[in-house]
């Protein structure tokens, strides 16, 4: 009889045991080890975390390389992780809940949880001669369709501006995400990293993920690496913001995935209405945000955005959503397959990792529509 270890991490009791892919083949751990293994070597990779999700419950969860290269510090479960754009979605899932609970409508214009108008915040006043701000709404603002650029710092002369109708197309705006937190805050009279903590964090487990820096993350926290290996300096962050600052380990953010999965965070009602596509994707790329090149090579997987969360439809396997979180040095991304229940969560410190979550996604889940491009 076949032995199973169980092991409790991040709140979750899991076993090693074969790892099921979508299209019903199963992999051991050691030949997943094995997959991972060689593609970190051909690829440069530093350090990586990999959790696979089989029916919502983890089925593998592994970290592999340096948290810090120069060093020779390894990359653990316990090492805390820039999660970047990941928050994103963190942030979506609580306001979907508050939005379950009635003390938020992704519909109204965010002006009704506002104490004053929009343009008398100083961060806002460049919107004062232009009233679609009037038109925002969370829904909109957390499908990326308001019409910002990703950062107001961005725009040629560093003001932020509405580019095009509020709700009509999507582009990318972490803008967009840090209003939706302003609103939030304001509805809530509490701020976003006490929200994540009370909502998140412990009733989780999540003993080690905040939305800004603590003291005791030091001892075993991971730094970026650019191409060749040199550590990039991370600014340890005082003030959370929901576009991303959240930091968390591989466990951590799995054990959210899994509540997800589980529809322990939400009901099934709200997760619904939270994965269902409200825009269709059609920039050929999503950086630079605002780029006016259009492809319809998306259409065949209806590639679109719903709040917080982009999704798609396999030919093979049904539903999907996803998120990527990366800035210099750092690159992570989640897919869970809806209807197969099954999910992967990549996390690197090490730039060079993007370059080999394509034949990841391929070699691990049998994901070959993931719309890398």
């Amino acid at each position: 009889m076949k032995s199973i270890v169980l092991w409790l991490i991040g709140g979750i009791l899991w076993s090693q045991t074969h790892v099921r892919r979508l299209d019903g083949a199963s992999l051991s751990p050691a030949a997943l080890d094995a997959t991972i293994e060689r593609l970190m070597a051909a690829g440069n990779v530093h350090g990586l975390g990999v959790s696979v999700l089989n029916d919502g419950q983890v089925a593998y969860s592994r970290t592999f390389g340096l948290r810090d290269a120069s060093r020779g510090l390894p990359l653990t479960p316990e090492t805390v992780l820039c999660a970047h754009s990941f928050t994103k979605s963190a942030f979506a899932t609580l306001v979907m809940g508050l939005v379950q609970e009635g003390a938020l409508d992704l519909d109204k214009p965010i002006a009704a949880y506002l104490p004053k108008p929009l343009p008398e915040y100083e961060k806002y006043k460049d919107l004062a001669t232009d009233g679609r701000h009037r038109k925002l709404t969370l829904r909109i603002l957390l499908g990326h369709t308001a019409g910002f650029a990703n950062y107001a710092f961005m725009e040629p002369d560093g003001k932020l501006r509405i580019h095009f109708e509020p709700g009509s197309r999507y582009a990318y705006s972490g803008e967009g995400i840090n209003l939706a937190q302003l609103v939030v805050e304001s509805a809530t009279g509490k701020g976003v990293a006490a929200l994540m903590e009370e909502r998140f964090y412990r009733p989780l487990g999540m003993k080690r993920s905040a939305m800004t820096w603590r003291e005791d993350f030091a001892a075993n926290f991971a730094v970026g690496h650019d191409p060749d290996g040199r550590p990039l300096e991370y600014r340890r962050r005082s003030s959370a913001r929901a576009a991303g600052t959240m930091v968390t380990t591989l466990p951590d953010f799995t054990a959210f995935m899994v509540a997800l999965m589980q529809d322990q965070l939400l009901n099934a009602k709200s997760k619904a209405e939270m994965l269902k596509p409200r825009i269709r994707i059609r920039s050929r790329n999503q950086f630079p945000t605002l780029s006016g090149e259009t492809t319809r090579e998306n259409d065949g997987i209806q590639l679109s955005y719903g709040v917080g969360w982009g999704l798609f439809k396999s030919k093979k396997h049904g539903w999907a959503y996803f998120k990527e979180g990366h800035d210099d040095g750092w690159w992570n991304h989640v897919v869970c397959f809806e209807d197969k229940r099954t999910a992967l969560i990549l996390m690197s410190n090490s730039q060079n990792a993007v370059g080999i979550f394509k034949a990841l996604l391929e070699e691990i889940l049998g994901d070959t529509e993931t719309p890398w491009r």
